[in-house]
């Protein structure tokens, strides 16, 4: 399942959240430190893992 990255604009800290696309969708993401509902979504790392060696 994919991970989201957030940061509270309220508090300021970041977090992250897993969950499937589908949740996504639906989400309604809420800061787990202050609880506050205004949260922004950064931009996250992101790999990709294959079974061919180049």
């Amino acid at each position: 399942m994919p991970s989201y990255a957030y940061v509270c604009k309220d508090c300021k800290k970041s977090f992250t959240v897993t969950m499937s696309l589908a949740d996504y969708e639906k989400a309604k993401v809420t800061c787990p430190s202050c609880k506050s509902k205004k949260v922004e979504q950064k931009p996250a790392t992101f790999f990709a893992v294959s079974a061919k060696k180049s």
